[in-house]
């Protein structure tokens, strides 16, 4: 991270300061990037995952390796959970203006595989996700050629009615 990066995070308050490894993209603004407020987590545990896809039907969720051996879109980073309460920002770059489809998970066991009983998951739109497989508009999302806000409210399985936020 250069020194104008360290500089500019250390000039913004302390919960405003996005986590993971893109922080600083979304620090100094001057490239695509979202940056993501989370809502909802269910707890404070283990690791913060954010994906960047395709957003297309054939590419929405598919393995990522196979994305990369074909030369398209995916990035990946994760963030430790934070401890403390109040607000979590995470960022991740994009590698250009346009429209991507973007995946939130809470993987609360650490286990970088996603558990269907115990981990989150959510998408821009918000929407429940109820028991079927996510639909691709409700992961898309428009960057711009700087940071990109939007925030994603995390759902948990909450019983026969499949995924869902938890109530306040």
């Amino acid at each position: 991270m250069s020194v104008a990066a360290l500089l500019l995070l250390a000039a913004v308050p302390v919960q405003a300061v996005p986590l993971g490894e893109d922080a600083a993209a979304c620090v100094a603004g001057t490239v695509p990037a979202i940056q993501v407020s989370i809502l909802g987590l269910k707890d404070r545990t283990g690791r913060l995952k954010l994906e960047l896809y395709p957003a297309n039907e054939g590419d929405f969720l598919k393995d990522d390796r196979d994305l990369v051996r074909e030369g398209k879109v995916f990035r990946r980073v994760w963030a430790q959970t934070p401890a403390g309460g109040g607000s979590v920002q995470m960022c991740i770059r994009a590698p250009a203006p346009g429209r991507y489809a973007l995946l939130l998970t809470h993987d609360r066991d650490n286990r970088n595989k996603f558990n269907f009983w115990r981990d989150g998951a959510g998408f821009p739109s918000n929407t429940k996700l109820g028991r079927s497989r996510p639909k691709l508009a409700q992961a898309v999302i428009a960057v711009g050629g700087g940071v990109t806000g939007t925030s994603i409210r995390v759902q948990y399985l909450r019983g026969l009615g499949g995924f869902s936020p938890i109530p306040n």
